[in-house]
């Protein structure tokens, strides 16, 4: 079959503007993308109390390597709010993370906490929070910097899933998935 400059040339601008529009359909979301959805989250009230969250941890290759439950105590005055998680892991180990929350204008909010490089930054949309950080995370004798891609997605009132994808150096290492119960 004998092709044409001109055709090869349409060819080829047709497959890369199909590359293209495949790449643009594989953006990863962003909490705008849930602007509309209900019920709409408030940082300020979910985690204002007692918050109850049960989650596992999953390496890169899907196996269940950490389960663990939570017990958070919260408590917001004014724009400020503390999270103080106590996880309980499968093998009875115990760790506290206790976070300082900031609440900023257009539904943004800062972090920080003892094991949190820097600070957190995040951002709430409907019924979404999404959030970034880096995580200092013990493995045996040492500790390693993860980055966090943490969402979190109001189902109702009372119940809200979490899940957080953690890489190194852009690789993801794993993902955690949590329920959190407000009491």
């Amino acid at each position: 079959m004998n092709s044409s400059p001109s055709r090869r040339r349409l060819l080829g601008l047709a497959l890369a503007v199909g590359t293209v529009a495949g790449l643009a359909g594989c953006a990863s979301p962003t909490p705008a993308d849930y602007a509309n959805e209900k019920p709409v989250l408030s940082l300020r009230d979910y985690f204002n109390g007692r918050v109850e969250a049960h989650g596992m941890f999953q390496d890169r290759g899907g196996k269940v390597v950490k389960r663990f439950d939570v017990v958070m105590d919260c408590r917001w005055n004014g724009d400020e709010g503390v999270l103080d998680e106590r996880f309980t892991y499968g093998d009875g180990s115990t760790q506290r993370r206790v976070w300082t929350l900031r609440a900023l204008p257009d539904g943004r909010f800062t972090g920080t906490a003892p094991d949190v490089v820097g600070t957190a930054q995040g951002q709430q949309r409907g019924n979404v929070f999404q959030w970034n950080y880096t995580l200092r995370q013990p493995v045996g004798e040492r500790t390693f910097d993860v980055q966090m891609d943490d969402w979190m997605y109001l189902l109702n009132e009372r119940v809200m899933l979490n899940r957080a994808r953690m890489s190194k150096f852009g690789v993801e290492v794993g993902q955690v998935t949590l329920t959190f119960i407000k009491r």
